[in-house]
């Protein structure tokens, strides 16, 4: 069974999304082996200078890469990286499995998004739109395109 390890910066606040997550994630639980990590996100800086965002995208990645586990793929969300249909995304992830790749780490970012220098560390770098979204919403996004995926691949009927 596919692993997927979702490493995300900061702790979910909203509970609604809260109760998103857990449903996909039971959803889920017939198709892949799914883990969530969440890393403590850093204190915002009081100015938005670039130094203080790049020091806190710096931690925020250590924390990150200190997560990952070795020999899988790497997929980081990004604004820089390449948008999927749903069906382009479920072929992506058929592909993941067609060709032996049995764990992927997914990383969500914090607030200030990714240090470039994890982001070299990344196989794949996926946008879900040319708009920014909180990064805790995205957790309830990404659980459920997983998901939708895996029912276009098995083709199984989903309309919600």
């Amino acid at each position: 069974m596919l692993k997927i390890k979702i490493i995300c910066v900061g702790k979910i606040g909203e509970k609604y999304l809260a109760e998103g997550i857990k449903e996909y994630k039971k959803r889920l639980s017939k198709y892949i082996n799914l883990e969530l990590i969440e890393v403590k996100d850093e204190p915002l800086p009081k100015k938005n200078n670039d130094k203080e965002i790049d020091k806190i995208k710096h931690i925020e990645g250590e924390k990150i890469k200190g997560k990952l586990d070795s020999n899988s793929h790497i997929i980081m969300l990004d604004l820089e990286g390449k948008q999927f249909t749903s069906e382009e995304f479920a072929k992506k992830i058929k592909e993941f499995e067609n060709t032996g790749i049995n764990k992927i780490n997914i990383i969500i970012g914090g607030t200030m998004g990714l240090s470039d220098g994890l982001k070299r560390k990344a196989d794949t770098l996926i946008s879900f739109s040319k708009m920014t979204f909180p990064h805790q919403l995205m957790r309830l996004i990404l659980l459920e395109q997983i998901f939708r995926a895996f029912k276009i691949n098995k083709n199984e009927p989903y309309h919600t």
